[in-house]
């Protein structure tokens, strides 16, 4: 068994993975900053700190690297707010590029057998879909040009200094403890706190836009199987939900499995973003092998159902804003 880094501990998708790694019986290191995550999304049996990748100031990376030499890193942090990204072009880079940068540097000087990235869908931009891992990255916001820089460096890293890696693209991630309080990501979420809280489902545009939503056990297992899968070395996966969906029909499908069908719905002016968004999953099934996504119904009934629990949450406001020309009103 191994000795393994996931940051992002602490959230979503991170806490998931983790929870895989650790059925296999690794030993998991966790390391999560708590900006976007929850101290109770973290399993059981992680050893956790808290800290951010982006401060290397007095060498604590390098520390954390040569305490517990860790044989792989999986990293998942990342400040995912897509559309806000254009009005916080530092936080992001500093947050999505910089503090990657550090691991890889780690990695490669500590002798990490193989780095397992989670990038995005939004590297594609609004090329033809579905999206293709074969397709040159034209990102259209800071957030995916973070990400696909952090791509690129770690094809370098691989072909300079010999690091193994694997980058995975999921897209519209949605499922059990995910933030459903962040004002600025994860439409589901948004969806079913506006519900519990009483207020109307909020949606840009004219709801038209088109997305494949991907339910949290269609994304976690395959990650955690990267280590185990030496084919997946020096390749690029999209891997999610296939199953296209309207926000407008979304909306009322949130309402109807939290039970609260004919839910006011507001319409916001529109806001830049790619109107049709959906990936193509051959090169998944090729190398991890087949599998049938989870039901946007089913994946919709498991969430409503803790969320219903959890109850619903503050929205924060981000106080970092950089840029306030043109940002939607309701992010202020």
């Amino acid at each position: 068994m191994s000795t393994i880094l996931v940051t992002g501990v602490a959230g979503f998708i991170g806490s998931h993975v983790a929870d895989e790694l650790l059925r296999k019986g690794h030993t998991i290191v966790g390391v999560d900053d708590l900006s976007g995550g929850f101290r109770d999304n973290v399993p059981d049996g992680v050893r956790f700190i808290q800290d951010t990748i982006t401060n290397n100031e007095v060498g604590q990376i390098d520390n954390l690297f040569r305490h517990f030499q860790f044989d792989h890193v999986f990293h998942l942090a990342a400040y995912a707010a897509e559309g806000l990204s254009h009005f916080i072009r530092h936080f992001n880079y500093t947050n999505n590029l910089l503090g990657s940068i550090n691991l890889i540097n780690a990695a490669v000087n500590h002798g990490v057998k193989s780095f397992i990235f989670t990038s995005s869908m939004a590297v594609y931009g609004s090329q033809q879909t579905p999206f293709t891992e074969d397709m040159r990255p034209e990102p259209e916001d800071p957030y995916g040009i973070a990400k696909a820089a952090v791509e690129r460096e770690l094809k370098i890293a691989h072909d300079m200094f010999g690091l193994d890696y694997c980058i995975f693209r999921p897209h519209n991630v949605y499922g059990e403890r995910q933030n459903i309080g962040d004002r600025y990501r994860n439409v589901i979420g948004i969806f079913m706190n506006q519900i519990m809280r009483g207020e109307p489902m909020t949606v840009f545009g004219d709801g038209e836009q088109v997305r494949a939503f991907s339910y949290i056990s269609d994304i976690a297992p395959v990650i955690a199987r990267a280590i185990e899968t030496p084919g997946c070395y020096g390749k690029i996966f999209n891997i999610g939900g296939e199953q296209q969906v309207s926000i407008n029909s979304l909306a009322s499908e949130v309402a109807f499995w939290m039970k609260a069908e004919g839910h006011p719905v507001v319409h916001l002016p529109p806001r830049v973003e790619v109107k049709t968004a959906f990936s193509d999953h051959s090169a998944r099934r090729r190398v991890f092998g087949d599998y049938t996504p989870i039901p946007l119904a089913i994946g919709l009934q498991c969430m409503a159902q803790w969320a219903k629990v959890v109850g619903p949450r503050e929205t924060k406001q981000f106080t970092e804003i950089e840029i306030k020309k043109n940002i939607p009103s309701k992010w202020l």
